[in-house]
């Protein structure tokens, strides 16, 4: 598991999740932890080995 830092698309604060960087991209809704507002998060990992957050 590893920790990343985005901001959310309703209230623009930085939160953090955690992924399971094991996977090449997981897609999931997990809920804001400051507006609780239900963010759809997309993980992809890169051959390279970067990673790609994407919020909605």
């Amino acid at each position: 598991m590893e920790e990343h830092f985005f901001q959310c698309p309703y209230c623009w604060e930085t939160i953090s999740m955690l992924f399971d960087t094991s996977l090449n991209q997981s897609q999931y809704v997990e809920d804001c932890e400051v507006c609780c507002n239900p963010i759809q998060v997309g993980y992809q990992k890169g051959e390279d080995g970067s990673v790609l957050i994407e919020a909605l």
